[in-house]
């Protein structure tokens, strides 16, 4: 499905416009669509490649790299658990497999509802207070199955 209608191209030059190298749009023009619609298809990306005068494989190589760019479910709950070493050894590995009992999904997956979507990521910056989660754009710090079974529950009402 096409994200990009012709307002919110018009908002997308308007970001360009605020910088004089245009490879520097790039990510408050990821960021712009993914508030506005909750992911970034393969339209979007080709639009913003076309306005920036680029190829959209170097698009695509931004949004393989950071995490918090989605590029797949549109699920309400997007739910990155931090798999970096750091949280391993404080029991990420242990939440990572609550949550795919917990939901019936697995790493990558979405719930048939729609609601949850599941992902690891190396590196969630946050070494120091692991195992971290986040959901959409909050942090849960130092987490325990015991905290996220309290949050999941919430969410789910």
């Amino acid at each position: 499905m096409e994200n990009i209608n012709i307002l919110v191209e018009k908002e997308l030059r308007d970001i360009l416009k605020k910088y004089d190298y245009p490879r520097s749009a790039i990510l408050p023009m990821l960021h712009f669509i993914q508030k506005k619609y909750g992911s970034i298809s393969k339209k979007d990306v080709e639009i913003i490649a076309d306005l920036i005068g680029i190829n959209p494989t170097e698009i695509e190589s931004v949004l393989s790299f950071y995490s918090m760019f989605n590029t797949g479910s549109s699920a309400k709950y997007i739910i990155y658990a931090c798999s970096n070493i750091s949280c391993e050894f404080k029991g990420a590995g242990e939440i990572i497999t609550f949550l795919e009992n917990r939901l019936h999904i697995k790493v990558g997956q979405t719930t048939g509802d729609g609601k949850f979507a599941l992902r690891t990521v190396e590196c969630l910056a946050a070494c120091s207070h692991s195992p971290v989660i986040q959901i959409n754009d909050i942090y849960y710090e130092h987490m325990t199955i015991e905290k996220m079974e309290k949050i999941i529950s919430e969410m789910e009402k």
